[in-house]
């Protein structure tokens, strides 16, 4: 009988799996009843977690229509309060150890395979099949100075751009490092599709490519204007620009819409696009230009001037988003009010955290990582860009 009603507290599992049934037979009366109790305390937590969740995405709701109505927020717009934690009955000693076993039983017995992320390979055959390219690449000091170049052009300053780096790669990064693999050892298993300096997601590429493909393809063609480029250059920029207004124009066919861009990255059309932050020449120019986006959108909102930490905080969490977190309000409401429940614990970094205590955890690690010779030798890129600008003056 209380098998039987422990068998309905177990979710997911049936009456069918063996497993089940030898894990309630191995307990003794007391275990049975430390874990009753234990998995009524959990799911009276889940409970809560739930009504609290759903209370932030409730108060996100309101601040986004008051945001399209241009409204101001105010503190009742927030949930100010973390997310309870909980401080029921653990279980312990053999009985955790026999519920552990539990657990991996049933994992096994119903595997689920492993979603493959798409990786750098892939992106690469998807751009060789679809577009017939294949990114030129470059060194990494080459590409520091290219990406430099693009920058200074776009406004964007070397503390901004250095301390972004730094943060998104730990200041060792490579412009086809991916997430989650480390970009010097190469262990590790990819954990988004987030490329490059500025670890750009793959629906970013098409964003980008849909809105500033053609200036990308004119840029490349004004080089062609260069009298001293030699044969195999200019049949490389003519090539790299018959690609980039196909990418164009196929970027264009579906809605300008994040969600549909997203849905389109996962094509391989849209991995094909992807490929091209890897690229020595258009790879600079898509990852300044992405920056140069957050910049615009904080001009947009009376802040001209942000500082790097600023800056990827609107990188990390969205522009809008993380202008929100910039102003009194959102610098003191706990950051769940600007991450989805499954990004906030995901990010380890911003658990537990304020709108103004990220800030500075973001400088934090931002001072850390601009010592590294990766973000160094970028900084000197920058040095020599602006020395060059100066000295051609």
């Amino acid at each position: 009988m209380i098998a039987a009603a422990l068998l309905m507290l177990t979710p997911g599992v049936t009456a069918r799996a063996m497993t089940t049934i030898d894990f309630l037979s191995s307990l003794t009366e007391q275990e049975i009843h430390d874990y009753q109790e234990w998995r009524d305390a959990r799911q009276a937590h889940n409970a809560r977690l739930d009504a609290y969740w759903n209370k932030v995405d409730a108060k996100r709701s309101v601040r986004k229509k008051k945001r399209s109505s241009k409204s101001p927020f105010d503190a009742d717009d927030y949930v100010m309060s973390f997310p309870p934690e909980y401080t029921g009955p653990k279980l312990t000693g053999t009985l955790a150890t026999k519920y552990a076993k539990f657990t991996a039983s049933q994992e096994s017995a119903q595997p689920t395979p492993p979603k493959e992320m798409p990786t750098v390979a892939d992106y690469l055959a998807s751009a060789k099949r679809v577009y017939n390219f294949v990114p030129e690449r470059v060194t990494e000091k080459e590409f520091k100075r290219r990406y430099a170049e693009e920058a200074i052009a776009l406004g964007l300053s070397k503390d901004q751009v250095v301390r972004v780096y730094a943060l998104e790669t730990g200041g060792i990064g490579t412009y086809d490092m991916q997430a989650g693999i480390h970009p010097v050892k190469k262990t590790g298993r990819a954990i988004s599709s987030a490329l490059g300096y500025a670890q750009l997601l793959d629906a970013n590429s098409v964003n980008e490519i849909s809105k500033h493909g053609a200036m990308f393809a004119d840029r490349l063609y004004a080089k062609l204007r260069n009298p001293n480029l030699s044969p195999a250059r200019v049949a490389s920029l003519k090539s790299k620009i018959a690609v980039l207004r196909k990418m164009t124009a196929n970027a264009k066919s579906i809605p300008f819409d994040w969600e549909r861009h997203q849905a389109y990255a996962k094509t391989a059309a849209g991995q094909g696009m992807h490929a091209l932050n890897i690229d020595g020449d258009i790879g600079p120019m898509m990852q300044a230009m992405k920056l140069k986006g957050i910049k615009d959108t904080a001009a947009q909102f009376d802040r001209p001037n942000l500082s790097g930490a600023e800056m990827e905080l609107m990188n990390l969490s969205g522009p809008v988003t993380g202008l929100e977190m910039m102003m009194p309000l959102g610098r003191k409401a706990p950051v769940t009010n600007s991450f989805t429940r499954r990004a906030y614990y995901v990010n380890k970094m911003v658990i537990g955290l304020t709108g103004e205590q990220l800030l500075a955890e973001l400088d934090r690690r931002m001072d850390s990582a601009v010592k590294t010779p990766g973000s160094q030798e970028f900084a000197a890129a920058f040095d020599i860009v602006l020395n060059e600008r100066t000295a051609g003056r």
